[in-house]
């Protein structure tokens, strides 16, 4: 007869091999065959109803693990120096969790007694099952500087790069962290303000050189005012946080909601799980679950976390790092959707019919818990016939279905039509030194596009819900191009042997027709720009003008109320909506939705701002080692100083100056959008594919400087220096051989 084993060794193997936790693993891995899995059976069943194990599907897990995030309190180092820290949110039974402190060079020393927030690895060492890595200790948010540093006599100063018109720092001589003068710098205050004398500061991260990448966000947060460290008060209340549970909620646990998103995600701000339609009168039709985290629980208005939240109004994302909306204890913790972590959510069931169409929905507040946290990759490679052990269970009774709907869903949305524009997105890939490695493109497969259209239905959802239920909110709005922009397309159409309707109320469905002709030709980059460009720029708005780009008449934000206000203030309408609690929309709120609207539209902007002069200032510390080098490319602006290049291979914009495009006075057309040569007759225009050098590339600014070495395959002609302004008589000929030349190209265009 088989041994069988203790209570304790089957939860010593589960704890030490949490992939292998069914039944048949476990039987496997003490031998245990025939009659005698009745036992295990028992035991397994034993420790359930005792609680050290919970069933999920057909696997055991613990259900007393930490969380990703947890406050630990310091313990003395040991014989060996290692740090180790007891788990202060441990409430568990049995053997409380051993948790090693991984210490950077960069960390502050901690000591015995210290409270910190950590992050959290699941290990399986000898000495240890958690390794932690230090976010912060609790109680201190010293304010964080950056800026140039200037060596002294006894220490220097800090010079802050930000426009404030701030004071400087005084760093004394054992706080410089062997700074050296010029470098840019991060520091935190040390100590009280001092009432006469300059602030004190201790500097925490040499940045090096100004100009260097890793530095690159940081001058762009600080250029456009991000704030990028919280108060105090606003720490000390995300820190008293503690998770909700099911009290005035919907038991959604047994729900078997995954997340989905990219690999290198630090949150989890979105669930959702599919199945077929049951109900009879609703043939071939499904259910869509979207559930959200339910950051109304934890931010509440008139706090001080709400306060620094709608400041801040979003994070803000950029390739080496994320300034958030909210505190890492909220928007990396509990208002994040961790696999197998009970969370707090706010959830919407939508019935669809087979044709993709909503035919209802229904809000809850509930409480869930992830069955999964994948990656977009992966759950493509699973549905392509390649699942990995993490999808593989999950493929037939979750990925599936999911994809299931969201082929309906694609059927909805072709009759419906929104923009489709083809613009593929760029994505700078840095090193650990935080240089440039190399600028790919983003992948854009049917796990994107099935997640986008679950969250543009759920967000549908929240509009109509709260219109339904007459509650102010804030809509999405995109409205309608402007008709001089329109017309600018409609020209750059034509000029490309292409039509855009006239005369009639513009649809996206007309964008489409025009896009798709374009598509395949040497055109279709240039018909994809203009059109975008002819976009209104999206904001909120409490009144509803609908969203042009979507074809949508009712959009409002509700997904990610982690990164966005707006999606805050959206469910806290729907908690007043439904009578879910007192965390609701406030009188005070409503009556400053219009000023929140205005804000957080401008916070929008000031980060997309900022995130794209990260990106240049990125592709130019990339690009400064080519110089010298040619490059294809495509005209993407014109103005009077000289032609904006659009380099194929990394997307980079680049200027062509004026004053380089030979020896001849060079005319704008603003109108026309195109510099045209007095003495050649060379006329450059917006969409022309062109080569040029590169011939300066200045990181600290993200300006790139080109030569233009031809246009459309054919060298550039040259012309004579202009000799002053020219006269009467010749600007009344350059304008009559502007024309002429106009006319010529419109007419080789319109042939080709």
């Amino acid at each position: 007869m088989t041994r069988i084993p203790t209570k304790q060794e089957v939860l010593d193997w589960i704890s030490a091999n949490p992939t292998l936790t069914s039944k048949r693993d476990i039987a496997k891995a003490f031998g245990i065959k025939g009659a005698d899995r009745i036992d295990l059976k028992r035991i397994l069943k034993e420790l359930e109803a005792e609680g050290h194990l919970e069933k999920r599907k057909r696997s055991y897990g613990d259900p007393d693990r930490l969380p990703p995030v947890s406050v630990l309190q310091v313990k003395a180092p040991n014989a060996d120096g290692d740090l180790f820290a007891r788990p202060l949110e441990w409430h568990g039974e049995g053997v409380e969790p051993i948790v090693l402190i991984i210490t950077r060079a960069s960390d502050p020393a901690l000591g015995e007694g210290d409270r910190i927030l950590a992050r959290l690895t699941v290990v399986h060492e000898e000495d240890h099952n958690y390794e932690a890595r230090l976010i912060r200790r609790i109680g201190t948010n010293p304010r964080k500087i950056v800026g140039i540093f200037r060596k002294g006599a006894e220490g220097g100063r800090i010079v802050p790069i930000d426009k404030t018109g701030q004071t400087e720092w005084l760093v004394h001589d054992g706080a410089v962290l062997g700074a050296k003068d010029g470098e840019l710098v991060e520091a935190e205050q040390a100590g009280p303000k001092n009432r006469m004398g300059l602030p004190r500061a201790r500097i925490v991260e040499r940045l090096g050189d100004p100009s260097a990448p890793k530095a690159v966000s940081l001058i762009a947060i600080h250029q456009h005012g991000i704030p990028d460290d919280f108060a105090d008060k606003v720490i000390a209340e995300a820190d008293k946080a503690k998770p909700a549970g099911l009290k005035g909620r919907e038991d959604l646990r047994d729900m078997p909601l995954l997340t989905i998103d990219p690999s290198d995600a630090r949150d989890h701000d979105d669930a959702c799980y599919a199945h077929a339609d049951d109900d009879p009168k609703n043939p071939g039709g499904h259910v869509i679950w979207v559930a959200i985290a339910d950051v109304a629980a934890y931010v509440q208005p008139g706090t001080a976390l709400d306060r620094e939240a709608r400041k801040r109004g979003n994070s803000s994302y950029f390739p080496d790092r994320v300034v958030p909306m909210l505190p890492d204890r909220l928007s990396g913790d509990l208002c994040s959707l961790h696999e197998g972590v009970p969370r707090a959510c706010i959830a919407v069931r939508m019935q669809i019919d087979a044709d993709g169409n909503k035919i209802g929905h229904r809000f809850v507040r509930g409480l869930m818990r992830s069955a999964a946290s994948l990656h977009y990759a992966e759950v493509q490679e699973a549905i392509d016939g390649a699942p990995n052990d993490r999808t593989g269970p999950l493929l037939e009774p979750v990925l599936k279905p999911l994809y299931a709907a969201y082929a309906a869903l694609k059927k909805a949305r072709a009759v419906r039509q929104p923009l489709e524009l083809d613009l593929p997105e760029r994505k700078i890939v840095l090193s650990e030194k935080g240089e440039v490695e190399s600028v790919a493109f983003r992948e854009r497969l049917d796990a994107h596009k099935l997640i986008e259209e679950f969250m543009i239905l759920a967000n549908v959802a929240a509009a109509e819900t709260l219109i339904a239920k007459r509650r102010p909110l804030l809509f999405r709005v995109h409205e309608e191009p402007a008709p001089e922009k329109l017309e600018s397309l409609r020209e750059t159409a034509q000029a490309a042997g292409l039509n855009l309707a006239k005369g009639q109320v513009l649809q996206t469905r007309h964008l489409n027709a025009l896009l798709n002709a374009a598509a395949g030709t040497e055109d279709a980059e240039l018909i994809n720009l203009t059109t975008l460009r002819s976009m209104a720029q999206a904001y909120y708005n409490p009144e509803n003008f609908g969203h042009f780009g979507l074809a949508l008449r009712n959009y409002a934000h509700f997904t990610s109320p982690i990164r966005r206000y707006a999606d805050l203030i959206v469910h806290r309408a729907l908690i007043s909506a439904h009578g879910w609690g007192k965390d609701g929309l406030t009188e005070d709120e409503i009556m400053r939705l219009d000023e929140t609207a205005t804000h957080i539209s401008d916070t929008e902007r000031r980060s997309m701002m900022a995130e794209r002069d990260t990106t240049d200032r990125y592709l130019a510390a990339y690009l400064s080692e080519r110089v010298g080098n040619e490059f294809e490319g495509r005209i993407s602006g014109i103005a009077r100083f000289g032609a904006f290049v659009k380099m194929d291979e990394t997307g980079a914009d680049g200027l062509v100056p004026v004053r380089s495009l030979g020896r001849e006075f060079f005319h704008f057309d603003r109108e026309a959008g195109t510099l045209m040569g007095s003495d050649t007759g060379l006329v450059i225009a917006i969409g022309q594919r062109v080569t040029v050098r590169l011939t300066e590339a200045t990181p600290v600014t993200g300006g790139l400087e080109l030569e233009l070495l031809s246009i459309d395959d054919q060298a550039l002609p040259r012309g004579r220096a202009p000799k002053g302004r020219p006269t009467r008589r010749k600007a009344v000929s350059t304008k009559r051989k502007k024309d002429k030349i106009k006319r010529k190209v419109e007419r080789k265009r319109r042939q080709r």
